[in-house]
């Protein structure tokens, strides 16, 4: 990063406290209409910290090859699902974009080459939390993908460059779960909270001592922990959201942990803040 991308930054929004990071376990789509303890955790969440100048989501719902960044002044919402009540479908989150600093964004992130993409939107990973955080809907937002061809601990160092963004009251949201193996989900509890398998109990237990010892090599390396973990992250793709909540981490931030609890056996809500 060189002066002239700080300058970028400084020119849209002034410097503030260096904002938190969180980690948002976002659950079924459903949560964004329905009333419920987690959804309750969000809106505490978003109480807790200053009102953002803006929003920088990375969801596990826009996994692409290759990093992009939307870069339009008006992101449409996208109904990335199926099989839910209409009201769901019903749901739009008016939230304006952002494309100057998705382009200083993509200016952060060099030598990676970053595509400005003007066809994505916001995802459920994004609206179904920024919904009962920000309900108003006044806040600009713009979503950066991940990338699936490359390993966390290149998604860890990623988010290292992003660390400016909160010095600019940018809040810089990861979006996915920790536990999510649909293939095994118990639908008879699908509602029931504190309900897990012994696999994901395991694994819940196992990634909240890391991340409150500080343990993030582990979480890195989930792959190499013993089969819980394999179990709880059959694919990556709601799992690195929270890595690059984790790279973004200093010495002088706190961790904390909410929502956490297991539902439907094979799921978990654990949310994370950072500083």
């Amino acid at each position: 990063m060189n002066l002239n991308d700080l300058q970028n930054i400084s020119d849209h929004f002034n410097n503030t406290e260096k904002m938190p990071v969180l980690f948002l376990g976002h659950g079924s789509p459903m949560n964004a209409i329905e009333e419920n303890q987690f959804v309750q955790g969000f809106r505490k969440a978003a109480a807790e910290i200053p009102k953002p100048n803006a929003i920088l989501c990375i969801s596990a719902h826009w996994f692409t090859n290759g990093t992009k960044v939307t870069a339009m002044s008006m992101p449409r919402t996208i109904h990335d699902f199926g099989g839910f009540p209409q009201a769901l479908f019903n749901v739009q989150y008016p939230a304006p974009g952002a494309p100057e600093m998705a382009k200083e964004t993509a200016e952060l992130l060099k030598p990676v080459l970053v595509e400005e993409d003007h066809n994505w939107g916001l995802d459920h990973g994004a609206w179904s939390v920024l919904k009962h955080m920000y309900p108003k809907a006044d806040i600009p937002v713009i979503q950066m993908s991940i990338d699936y061809s490359k390993p966390p601990q290149y998604h860890f160092d990623l988010a290292k460059k992003l660390n400016k963004l909160r010095e600019k009251g940018i809040l810089i949201i990861g979006s996915g779960n920790i536990i999510h193996n649909l293939r095994l989900i118990d639908w008879r509890n699908i509602n029931t909270v504190g309900a897990g398998w012994d696999w994901a109990i395991e694994a819940r237990e196992k990634t909240n001592n890391w991340l409150l010892d500080g343990n993030f090599k582990n979480i890195i390396d989930y792959s190499q922990q013993g089969i819980s973990l394999q179990y709880a992250v059959p694919t990556p793709d709601h799992y690195l959201p929270l890595i690059y909540t984790l790279g973004l981490r200093t010495s002088s931030d706190e961790l904390s942990l909410f929502n956490d609890e297991l539902i439907g056996g094979s799921l978990s809500m654990t949310s994370v803040r950072i500083g």
